[in-house]
């Protein structure tokens, strides 16, 4: 699976880079524009799958980027961040084609949530999703059946939700932070070993219990082998 592709577009260069290394080291795929003008000529060349657009930019700002990038039919989901935390603005920000509106200053875990949301409303909307392998794992999502080897493996409903994550993202290092935000949609850490006792639970209905098919990143957290 190929990594999300999100452009940053915002102005304030520690915003940036603050974004750039934080969702680089989620394992997205970033891209940067520091105006409007800019910020679409990224969206024309490139396909974007999430635009983190500043309201306040240069050129074409946020609000009249956001109604171009719908008026052209782009389908790129649209977070919009904004100093303006009235109303008002966030009913013109949506009203003008945002997907989900964040308010500066904000926590790094909670756009990482809303980001997660966002990425699940949309496949959602694209209907059945097809069956998922990684080696002599298979799972059905829309049946929510996994099996290993033709074996059927019963899992409890988080169980299940965890597996479907790391297969999602399987060859890809996740954070136990990114984990909590994807599959229990905590935007904080609940100062738990939740994580890795769900992990533990897994891999042993899996039989990996030497962890060859889950892999421990130690300091980092997980990751599933594309072979399975």
């Amino acid at each position: 699976m190929s990594a999300m592709r999100i452009l940053v577009v915002e102005d304030d260069r520690r915003i940036i880079g603050f974004l750039k290394r934080g969702l680089e080291a989620e394992g997205f795929s970033v891209r940067v524009a520091e105006d409007g003008r800019e910020g679409l000529a990224a969206v024309r060349e490139d396909e974007i799958d999430l635009i983190i657009l500043d309201r306040m930019i240069p050129y074409v700002d946020g609000l009249e980027l956001c109604r171009i990038v719908r008026a052209e039919r782009r389908s790129a989901l649209i977070l919009m961040l904004t100093a303006k935390d009235g109303l008002e603005d966030k009913i013109q920000g949506l009203r003008g084609g945002a997907d989900d509106y964040l308010t500066k200053p904000f926590a790094f875990d909670e756009l990482l949530a809303r980001i997660e949301a966002l990425r699940r409303r949309k496949a959602a909307a694209l209907g059945p999703s097809p069956i998922m392998r990684a080696g002599e794992l298979t799972l059905d999502p829309e049946s929510r059946t996994v099996t290993r080897a033709g074996v059927e493996i019963s899992l409890t409903v988080r169980e299940y939700d965890l597996l479907h994550y790391l297969m999602r993202n399987a060859g890809r290092a996740l954070s136990r932070e990114r984990l909590l935000n994807g599959v229990w949609d905590y935007t904080f850490d609940p100062g738990t070993k939740v994580v890795d006792v769900y992990v533990r639970y897994l891999r042993r209905k899996l039989g990996d219990d030497d962890g060859v098919m889950i892999r421990t990143l130690r300091g980092v957290g997980y990751m599933l082998t594309k072979e399975g």
